[in-house]
């Protein structure tokens, strides 16, 4: 018998496999540990809910599907918000993914849909929270009934992070160069954004039934105003009273951030219930996709991965584009299936990705 060979840890396979490990319990530990937690959370749920251990594994695999579809149909959002979070300072970034990450799981995943069904069902807050146990099929019933308000809202505020970037008259690098730079140029006429976004919007505002008409405009007009608060903020901010500029930038950033995914996040909470109506699962799962999201985020802006490949950040807001367009189409009762919308998000940055690796090796030519 010949001697068992051991590893050679030198070979390049080796060597990449270490990178690859310490990388990622560099970025993921934290998003890892989370979703250790909540799928042992959704198994004993399961257990004590339906008193089976068959019933516990399929809120265990209920949890970990929302979770890996969030997580990969979010990309174009963790390339977005890279965007912002390489001008933040270190401590703003901790801030945005602890403190957010309360916010996102809590805030977007339990509070949002309670909020809404308590609002428009007129009940007792305490009444709203126990029907999610005893009747989660009316809560579902009554949550899915806003999608034109939350359609309204979502789509025009990620327009105007669409356009925001398109329409900067400082843009200079384009991926598309005949449509991105006509855009460009547009957009030194002041205000083009906000006059895009209230042109979609009136599009839509008129293919849609009359009955839906004012809960569509305000829920839009009110998306475009949250936007231009949060974008705003820092400049409004600046030359107050013991703020410092770095201060004030993070603080800004980090709410336009958080409203941001808020956008993302609207369309997933709803498309999630036609997996589940149990919102606690839906928390769970989505709970575990926002984390990854913020952990590839950071990632990607300690790695420097969005000037490594120059036209990312564009493909990602032509994602957007697309997701604005899939949500006021929902609102029109045109379901775009979750998965389909998160693949063409996904296909428009491979496609700028590809664009970046030849526009490289040309310089390199060059």
């Amino acid at each position: 018998m010949g001697r068992k060979k051991s590893l050679d840890w030198t070979t390049p396979v080796a060597c990449f496999t270490i990178v690859a490990m310490r990388s990622y319990f560099k970025h993921f530990t934290g998003s890892t540990v989370f979703a250790v937690l909540a799928l042992v959370l959704a198994f004993l749920l399961g257990f004590q809910m339906g008193g089976s251990l068959s019933e516990a594994f399929a809120f265990l695999f209920t949890a970990l599907m929302l979770g890996i579809l969030e997580t990969s149909l979010s990309f174009d959002n963790a390339v977005v918000n890279a965007r912002i979070l390489v001008n933040m300072a270190p401590f703003w970034r901790k801030i945005y993914l602890y403190v957010g990450m309360l916010i996102s799981v809590f805030g977007m995943r339990i509070l949002f849909p309670l909020v809404i069904v308590w609002i428009v069902s007129a009940k007792p807050f305490g009444d709203v929270l126990t029907m999610t146990w005893q009747n989660p099929q009316e809560f579902q019933n009554i949550l899915v009934e806003q999608h034109v308000m939350i359609a309204g809202f979502g789509g025009a505020f990620l327009w105007m992070v669409f356009s925001s970037f398109f329409f900067d008259p400082d843009k200079d690098l384009h991926w598309l160069p005949g449509l991105e730079k006509i855009m460009s140029t547009v957009g030194r006429i002041p205000s083009v954004p906000v006059v895009f976004t209230l042109l979609i919007t009136f599009a839509f505002f008129q293919a849609m039934p009359p009955l839906h008409h004012v809960e569509f405009l305000v829920a839009a007009v009110l998306g475009v105003i949250v936007y231009l608060l949060v974008s705003g903020l820092g400049a409004l901010m600046q030359g107050s009273p013991g703020v410092s500029v770095a201060q004030t930038a993070g603080l800004g950033s980090f709410l336009y951030l958080e409203v941001q995914d808020a956008s993302f996040s609207f369309d997933g909470v709803i498309g999630a219930f036609a997996i589940t109506n149990n919102i606690f699962i839906i928390a769970l799962g989505l709970g575990i996709g926002a984390f990854f999201v913020r952990s590839m985020t950071i990632k990607l802006v300690e790695d420097k991965t969005l000037g490594a490949f120059r036209y990312m950040e564009h493909g990602a807001f032509w994602a957007i584009g697309a997701l604005s367009l899939i949500m006021d189409l929902g609102a029109l009762d045109i379901e775009v299936p979750e998965v389909v919308a998160g693949m063409v998000g996904l296909v428009f940055i491979v496609l700028s990705v590809g664009a970046s690796i030849l526009a490289n090796r040309q310089d390199k030519k060059a």
